[in-house]
This record gives C-alpha cells, structure tokens and sequence, in this order.
C-alpha cells in the first residue's frame, strides 16, 4: 500500500481531533446563554415574589409557589405572617403587591384567641423568603425612592411612623 493514503487518513483524523476538542472546550458567553435562555419578563423591571393563600407554614408556601412573573401596577413582595401565642405558625400568606398594599406593616397585638398578625413588604426580585416575626423583621423595606422627584431612600430598619409621614409629606409635595 502507498504511503499517501495512510497519511490522509491521519492528517483528516488529525483534523476531526483538534475540531473536536475545540467544540468540546468552548466556554459559553453571556451572548450564548441569552441566546438558549431568553429573558421572558413580560415588561422592564418585571420580578417575581413566593405567592401562596393561607398556607400551613413558610416551607409550604415557598415551595408550592408558582413561578410567576407580578402584574405591572404592583412593584413589591408582601408577606403576612399568623402565629399563635407561643409563637408557633398558623398561616402565611404571600403576595406582590402595590404601595397601598405594604403602608400597614408591623405587628399587630395578640386577639382574643391569642394570635397575631406580622406584615412586611420588600421590594426586589424574590425578596418575601422569610416570615416576619416580630417588630424587627415586620417591616416595609424599600430599596429605591418611593417619588421620582424626591431623591431619598429609605432605609429598611426605619420605623413605620417616619415611612407614613414620609409617604404624607410627597403625597402633599
């Protein structure tokens, strides 16, 4: 058999090799991973909050929350929260919400069975993972200004009473 056979079978197989290993060792770009996965928000800014309706505890709710992008009108994550005296979990319920939603944070006292209510609202994708407990975490946290004109933004440990005058003084400016 002549030679040059065998070398063009090793130079083609030589070929398919070194192809091989260059398709095999590309690294995906941020270009590729859009292309395979395109965003399907539905509008700029969209975001996602756990949703549930009266749901045993946290884990269930979480858990069995569909993966749904929040209406347009609403732009934050609300958690309510009922415990029983002892601190013990009764429901949890969770949302997006719109601001009107989230003014009424807080803890409220115990009823006459012995439970009561924490809200708290955030803003941010996804941001309602934790239930709130007390007065610490049963807050209104905001990450941007809540008026275009007024440049002030709120931090999350603030106390409920300087969030309503604060909503108070831009609803009247």
């Amino acid at each position: 058999m002549e030679p040059w056979p065998i070398v063009a079978w090793v130079l083609t197989l030589t070929f398919i090799a070194d192809w091989l290993q260059t398709v095999q060792s590309r690294d995906f770009t941020e270009k590729d991973i859009i292309f395979l996965h395109p965003s399907t928000t539905p509008y700029p800014g969209g975001f996602k909050c756990f949703t549930c309706e009266e749901a045993s505890d946290n884990y269930e709710c979480n858990r069995w929350a569909p993966d749904l992008y929040c209406p347009k009108e609403s732009k934050y994550c609300y958690t309510s929260h009922k415990l029983d005296w002892s601190g013990n979990t009764l429901s949890v319920t969770k949302s997006c919400a719109a601001l009107e939603d989230c003014v009424a944070t807080g803890c409220s006292e115990l009823d006459h069975e012995g439970n009561k209510v924490c809200v708290a609202c955030c803003e941010g994708n996804i941001c309602n993972l934790p239930l709130p407990r007390n007065e610490t975490d049963a807050i209104f946290a905001t990450t941007s200004p809540l008026s275009g004109g007024q440049r002030t933004t709120l931090h999350p440990t603030m106390p409920l009473s300087f969030l309503i005058s604060t909503l108070l003084v831009l609803s009247q400016g």
